[in-house]
């Protein structure tokens, strides 16, 4: 990243680790859910089940931010001396 713009293959780099870890913790989350549903810990089962979907929420919306990396909101050039 630079002052006067960002390295877009970096970034997507970047959020590309960000969700390899969210799927990870949205998997054991899911195993976590199963083995207290399995366990008859209804409430527990709910709240990681919630969470679990939130995750997959939270990775759609990294999807989309990554998509619009190409798209500007400025009219900033940059020209090399």
């Amino acid at each position: 990243m630079c002052e006067g713009g960002i390295n877009t293959g970096q970034m997507k780099l970047a959020v590309a680790m960000i969700d390899d870890t969210l799927t990870l913790a949205q998997q054991h989350l899911e195993q976590l859910h199963h083995l207290a549903d399995q366990g008859h810990r209804v409430a527990t089962s709910t709240e990681l089940a919630q969470v679990s979907v939130m995750l997959g929420e939270a990775r759609a919306k990294l999807d989309s931010a990554v998509s619009s990396l190409s798209v500007t909101d400025d009219d900033v050039t940059v020209e090399r001396l």
